[in-house]
């Protein structure tokens, strides 16, 4: 078996795993509330599979990823109020805060279908404009991140100085309704968990077409070679805006069911903490990889909501050991031990009636030896 079909089979059994985890035995074994969290945390590793494409395999440092996000929420929470305060009505935030009633820009997302266009166009939109005017200008590393950062900053002062209209630092909230169902019905919380399963497969199998296609090899390529990547005739700028809107993309859908699942949102999950807090989970589940942003960012989510509960000040400063830890000593992420004893394993066990040969000596001066 060559290592391509190898390859291959090995994903079609991951996906086989990973959906039968989340489709039989995780409703089977969570109540509706934890199942509720594990749909949460799904929505986060939509962002975390964008993460991986864009800085684990092109090399861009996304430090604003929330923005993405809280558009796509945003949008959800508005076509949500609009559809409980009925045909014309007005959402309760704005009846209580101003009487100039509903804006103008907010009348077309009482339409479901507007809505998701919106959502799948917008961040999308955004990233590719954002890209093409930094990425042109040959705008990258710790440049671009700060500039993404910047974005999500002033993203989040944007919508807490807009109270009439984003509900300010409160956010959105008490959505009764999803696209006709209730969301106070069991059954109803369960689909939208579904749901967020089923997308998250998706973009997993999309990401991996992604990697494995010519474009995945060029996207590597400018991570690792930029300048001979235009050597050889490629825009680099092009390729990199490409793996940045389909990441801008998927944060923004992820952002989208977040809201319904969740059942709010405010600042405070789309601004600059939220987005370094997925960055972490994406280094420590190991960037390079397909399933190491998921498992990482679950990971992560989970253990913010289960040490938060019981040391409430302590875990911002575990999640940054943490990421320093692993930085430090394992930079290939969690995934890397994998990938790590499988070499040990081929080494060790040379093929039947072979003997192994030795390796050949290297000699080392001072300054090969050193690392830097």
């Amino acid at each position: 078996m060559t290592a391509l079909l190898r390859s291959r089979y090995a994903v079609g059994i991951g996906f086989l795993v990973a959906a039968v985890l989340l489709f039989a035995v995780a409703p089977a074994l969570l109540t509706t509330f934890r199942l509720g969290l594990l749909g949460k945390y799904l929505c986060y590793a939509m962002v975390a599979v964008g993460i991986g494409l864009a800085w684990g395999r092109g090399g861009m440092l996304t430090l604003g990823q929330g923005v993405f996000f809280g558009i796509g929420a945003y949008l959800m929470a508005m076509h949500l109020k609009l559809a409980d305060a009925g045909p014309g009505g007005v959402p309760d935030f704005m009846a209580l805060i101003s009487s100039d009633g509903v804006p103008g820009w907010w009348e077309p997302f009482r339409s479901g279908a507007v809505t998701i266009v919106a959502i799948l166009v917008l961040p999308t939109l955004l990233a590719t404009l954002l890209g093409l005017a930094t990425f042109r200008r040959r705008v990258r590393g710790a440049y671009f991140a700060i500039l993404s950062q910047a974005l999500a900053a002033a993203f989040a002062i944007l919508l807490i100085g807009n109270p009439t209209a984003t509900g300010g630092s409160t956010g959105l909230n008490n959505f009764k309704g999803f696209f006709g169902f209730s969301l106070r019905d069991p059954a109803n919380r369960q689909m939208l968990y579904f749901i967020a399963a089923g997308v998250l497969l998706l973009m997993v199998f999309v990401a991996w077409r992604l990697m494995v296609s010519r474009f995945g090899e060029l996207l590597v390529a400018c991570r690792d070679a930029e300048e001979r990547v235009r050597f050889l005739g490629y825009d680099p700028a092009t390729i990199k805006t490409v793996a940045f809107a389909v990441a801008g993309m998927m944060a923004g859908i992820g952002g989208a069911l977040f809201v319904p699942i969740v059942g709010i949102v405010s600042p405070n999950d789309v601004g600059v903490v939220p987005s370094i807090g997925l960055l972490i989970g994406v280094a420590i589940g190991g960037r390079t990889t397909l399933a190491g942003p998921v498992l990482g960012a679950v990971a992560v989510a989970w253990a913010e909501t289960t040490l938060s509960e019981q040391f409430p000040s302590g875990w911002t400063y575990a999640q940054g050991l943490l990421f320093m830890l692993v930085v430090a000593f394992l930079p290939g992420g969690l995934a890397s031990l994998v990938s790590w004893r499988r070499r040990r394993s081929d080494s060790a066990d040379p093929p039947a009636g072979e003997d192994p040969e030795p390796a050949p000596a290297e000699v080392l001066t001072p300054a090969e030896g050193r690392t830097t």
